[in-house]
């Protein structure tokens, strides 16, 4: 009895885990049945209109911008300038970079050939200095070498004027960043259109032009016959028409008068007849200097080279006298050419003349213009032309006034335009 009752509770209680594990299967239904009404919560939100509107539409309008940019010129117009000032910012480190570059040449080459230069003297001195019979052969062939490559070097280094590049690379640098900030400037206050665009691609090829990068090929002429100024601006350059009129609508005649207009003349005049003029004497001064020293640096290493050729002979003597001095005046001259920069002076004069030959052009375009509303707004050109030249809009028209005085007494002005330079 006792082992029925035990086989008939291990089977009640088998039963029972076998009802337990049959009722188990209920369970995933109700899980089942979860994702179901959530999938049909999510196609129904899917399905809804305000759900439908608030994410569809967004990807649209992400995709439909370049569209609209290119439907519309102001947007195109200030993509385009984005990207052009994008150029301008990575010229201008390079102008940078190249310009750092090449002033470590003219420190690196003038300093080498100098102690080229020297070494080269100290030897011709101690071979002239050598008893009878002392074989000297050695100092005579290293001293002729040096002198030699001194004068290559020379001649090389007196082609490309190395601290006149570095001074194209700085104002090519500085002319880039202030077009820079007259494209940040339109973007800012404006909106740019396709006028603004093709202006500033124009300057941009422009300074491309006036300041390139190469040194074979494109290399600007180092002596040229006489000054030319720099041109770094479009020749064709257009005058844009002055917007001043929608700030202030009681403004009239674009803010030029017959004042204004003399003025202007008056202070083109003296640019012309003082300033620019006084700029390429100097500029003139400073290429015939370059060209005489340019000159007498790679004559005087080569006369020393031939001197030295003939150390050890009957003439040693005179030869090594020959030698040596010629040899010190070479490394005096190449210091004071490329140590006190004289090719960088020519190319400031330069620049410097260039800017004048701006200003006019500015002057007389506004003025030639006969129709005012095409011009440059006239109170902000005056202070333009003011700012340019470092006085204040009085001391503008202070100057305008005397020069009008002295002409009428026929004596020339004695005051140049510019307190700038």
């Amino acid at each position: 009895m006792a082992s029925l009752q035990a086989s008939n509770f291990l089977l009640s209680s088998s039963s029972k885990q076998i009802h337990a594990a049959i009722s188990v299967p209920k369970l995933p239904s109700i899980r089942f049945s979860v994702p179901k009404v959530a999938t049909k919560k999510l196609s129904e939100e899917l399905n809804t209109r305000d759900g439908f509107i608030n994410t569809i539409p967004i990807e649209k309008n992400v995709t439909m911008t370049p569209l609209l940019q290119e439907s519309s010129p102001v947007s195109m117009a200030t993509v385009q300038l984005y990207a052009i000032l994008e150029a301008v910012a990575d010229r201008v480190e390079m102008h940078n970079n190249i310009g750092e570059q090449r002033e470590n040449w003219n420190s690196l080459l003038l300093n080498s050939i100098n102690m080229i230069t020297l070494t080269a003297v100290t030897m011709a001195g101690v071979t002239a200095t050598g008893g009878a019979g002392v074989s000297l052969l050695g100092l005579k062939l290293a001293s002729t070498l040096l002198f030699s490559a001194a004068t290559g070097m020379l001649v090389l280094m007196n082609k490309i004027q190395p601290s006149q590049l570095v001074e194209e690379q700085r104002n090519a640098t500085r002319l880039f960043k202030q077009l820079q900030s007259q494209i940040q400037t339109l973007l800012a206050v404006g909106s740019p259109s396709k006028e603004d665009v093709k202006d500033a691609m124009e300057k941009v090829l422009a300074l491309d032009k006036a300041y390139p990068l190469p040194l074979l090929g494109v290399m600007l002429e180092k002596f040229p016959e006489s000054l030319e100024p720099a041109v770094w601006w479009p020749k064709n350059q257009s005058q844009k028409t002055n917007e001043a009129k929608q700030f202030n609508g009681k403004e009239e005649n674009n803010g030029w008068t017959e004042e204004l207009e003399m003025e202007m003349r008056e202070v083109d005049e003296v640019i012309k007849k003082k300033d620019s003029e006084h700029y390429e004497q100097q500029g003139n001064k400073a290429l015939k200097i370059n060209k005489i020293l340019a000159t007498s640096g790679p004559l005087l290493t080569g006369i020393a080279a031939l001197g030295s050729a003939f150390l050890g002979s009957s003439n040693g003597p005179w030869a090594a006298i020959v030698a040596a001095v010629t040899g010190a005046l070479a490394s005096a001259v190449n210091t004071f050419e490329h140590g006190g920069q004289v090719g960088m002076v020519f190319e400031m004069y330069r620049n410097n003349v260039g800017f004048f030959k701006l200003v006019q052009e500015s002057i007389e375009s506004n003025l030639d213009e006969s129709d005012v509303e095409k011009r440059e707004n006239g109170e902000l050109f005056e202070m333009k032309v003011a700012l340019q030249l470092g006085r204040s809009l009085s001391e503008l028209r202070d100057l305008a006034k005397r020069s009008s005085y002295s002409r009428i007494e026929g004596s020339p002005i004695d005051e140049d335009a510019s307190k700038l330079f």
